[in-house]
């Protein structure tokens, strides 16, 4: 039977728990990879053990800024791949460095990550770094102001890079659909090409422009009172804080259970003697802390509320306590079983693969079927790193308490003030600071755009005042309106006429706006007349009349239906003028003077056809005539059509 769950999940076990392309990215997690230009050459020997020495080199250089910071749930870790491994996501071929950082509720550990890979970059030239996350190329998103229009999420892969101290986008014309290895040769060959726009990295770089700084000050230092034995533990290891938050915080019914006997950290009951410490936490721990209430264990030497500020400190210290039970606890259980987030995972696919045939989950059969699971999962390599991986701060725990310590050892030290908290009642001051920044980003992106629209439309006013204007041709109009709706268009809008400039963008909810203003307004008789004489304009249906149209045409009697509606149609507008509106086939144009009543009083009987170019030339001229060379829907339209009417010079005569 274990051949069995071989067969159908050895290929999950290999690639899909950490694959980007088999599964979802996890949440709140950053990745990078850092590629060398050396494994862009094949003949290179000994690319594993260059990877190792480049490791050790990488660490040391970016020591100084990451020593003392406290991360959210893990640290900033760098690891070797020689081929491509289950444990990269990146899923290259080539040799590589790899690692991930995941941030939570804590977005510094992030953006301090990519103030790390940038640091890197600058002091190893020869490196080409990749960094994303959930959302994809996050920089590109911050910089999206300032970016080449061509760019987007569906040709952003494999064009985004971190090198020498700058943002590097594979230009699309050099390489149209780029593969990682043919972006790498770019970068090292024509990295000058590569380079984004200076407002480009402006963008990018002034969200690290803080850093270092401003990791430190994410740092929060605070006085609490806890067990000695937690108090030694942290003091040994204080990057330790990040699992007891993360134990407190994500705790659940199984895991308060051992906060509930406090075994571990907790060996004498309330006869335990608490001790006054230092610990350090990130500003978003000590949220998690401080916001939320829970009720000490009964068996916990909670102090008197006489005293507010010791009680306080008690209380976040109880906290912490927990925290670190919950986790030791859970750990150790997890450890020796194997299981966790990857055992879950690959539960799950055995239940999608039909591995249990439907059986209910406490009969003998699933058991069985359980038992045999469980017992290939431990036999593979994936549990024993897994296994490695929870039980390594269990084991560091009891070293560290295995070691001689006392409440003496805490006496009689100095133990500095909690740091001001007010930070963390004020952050609606800091958040519109953001947002009003960000505002004024998009306003200047909009002034910036519509200026080179002035400039455009000043550009095309002078050119149609002068020579350009004389050889103006109203078939324009037509010619250019028939291309544009035959134009394909999609979700996304319609495409322009190719005279239309490249600066100009198509807003297409707008279009229809102004089709609607200028054929409903303008030349709402165009339409009657089309529906009097049967044409096929559908410009007074909506989308559902023209569903049940179809559908009706489909259905047998929908001719005749069509005929009764027309006729019927027809008869209600007979007694109108709308017919007069239209210029047919082989008629010439009244002019103005001459009105129209004297013209088309015989035409009611006529069937002549009606010239659709002419009838639109016809209504968009004297649209635009009644602007009176203000803006307006006519020359609006026609400018996003690349078609400049010129000036009425006989206006008022």
């Amino acid at each position: 039977m274990a051949a069995a769950v071989a067969g159908e999940s050895s290929s999950f076990c290999s690639s899909s728990i950490f694959s980007q392309k088999s599964n979802r990215l996890p949440d709140d997690t950053v990745f990078y990879a850092i590629f060398p230009d050396f494994v862009l050459n094949s003949s290179t020997p000994n690319d594993l053990s260059s990877l190792q020495s480049l490791h050790l080199q990488i660490i040391q250089s970016i020591s100084p800024f990451s020593t003392d910071y406290i991360w959210q749930h893990e640290p900033f870790t760098l690891s070797p791949s020689s081929t491509a491994k289950s444990s990269c996501v990146c899923s290259s071929d080539l040799p590589h460095l790899h690692g991930k950082v995941r941030y939570g509720d804590n977005l510094e550990d992030e953006w301090f990550t990519v103030f790390l890979l940038f640091q890197i970059s600058l002091q190893f030239p020869s490196l080409s770094i990749r960094v994303w996350d959930t959302d994809g190329e996050f920089l590109l998103i911050e910089a999206a102001f300032h970016l080449p229009r061509w760019v987007n999420p569906e040709n952003s892969l494999n064009r985004v890079f971190i090198r020498q101290g700058d943002l590097h986008i594979i230009p699309r014309n050099r390489l149209p659909s780029p593969s990682l290895a043919d972006s790498l040769k770019f970068l090292v060959d024509c990295g000058v090409e590569s380079r984004a726009s200076e407002s480009v990295q402006k963008a990018v770089k002034k969200k690290i422009s803080d850093y270092p700084d401003r990791a430190r000050r994410n740092i929060h230092r605070v006085r609490v009172r806890v067990p000695v034995s937690v108090a030694q533990v942290l003091k040994q290891e204080p990057c330790m804080i990040s699992l007891a938050v993360e134990g407190f915080y994500d705790r659940d019914i199984d895991t308060m259970k051992f906060a509930a006997t406090m075994e571990k950290f907790l060996g004498r009951g309330k006869d335990e003697e608490l001790v006054c410490v230092s610990v350090k936490m990130s500003r978003a721990m000590y949220a998690q802390l401080v916001q939320q209430t829970f009720q000490a264990p009964k068996c916990y030497p909670m102090p008197s509320r006489s005293d507010l500020s010791v009680y306080m400190e008690a209380e976040l210290g109880m906290k912490i306590a927990c925290g670190l039970e919950m986790m030791y606890q859970q750990r150790k259980r997890d450890g020796v079983e194997g299981k966790g987030s990857t055992w879950e995972a690959f539960k799950q696919t055995l239940e999608r693969s039909g591995y249990f045939q439907g059986l209910l989950s406490g009969s003998k059969e699933y058991q069985k079927l359980m038992q045999n699971a469980e017992e290939y999962y431990r036999n593979g390599s994936l549990y024993s790193r897994v296994s490695d991986l929870l039980i390594a701060p269990v084991r560091r725990i009891d070293e560290i308490l295995a070691l001689p310590h006392s409440v003496d050892d805490f006496k009689d030290q100095e133990v500095p003030p909690s740091d001001d908290d007010s930070w963390l009642y004020s952050g609606e001051e800091e958040l519109n600071s953001a947002l009003l920044e960000r505002q004024k980003e998009m306003e200047l992106y909009d002034l910036k755009h519509r200026k080179k629209g002035k400039g455009k439309e000043q550009q095309d006013a002078d050119l149609s005042s002068g020579s350009n204007a004389r050889d103006f041709d109203p078939g324009d109009i037509a010619k250019t309106m028939q291309a544009f709706v035959h134009k394909m268009s999609s979700y996304k809008g319609a495409e322009a006429p190719e005279s239309m400039n490249k600066e100009v963008n198509l807003d297409v909810d707008q279009f229809l706006k102004d089709m609607e203003s200028i054929m409903k307004h303008q030349g709402v008789k165009d339409d009657d007349s089309d529906v009097e004489e049967g044409s096929s304009s559908e410009l007074d249906f909506d989308d559902s009349d023209e569903s049940n149209m179809a559908e009706a045409d489909n259905e047998d009697g929908g001719d005749i239906f069509m005929q009764s509606y027309s006729g019927a149609m027809s008869e209600e507008l007979k007694a109108t003028t709308l017919g007069r509106s239209f210029v047919r086939a082989n008629e010439q144009i009244p002019k103005k003077d001459e009105g129209t009543s004297n013209t088309v009083e015989n035409m009611e009987e006529d069937f002549s056809p009606v010239d659709v170019d002419l009838n639109l030339v016809k209504n968009f001229l004297d649209s635009f005539s009644s602007q009176q060379g203000l803006p307006g829907p006519a020359s609006n339209l026609l400018g996003l059509m690349g078609v400049q009417l010129p000036q009425d010079d006989n206006k008022g005569k």
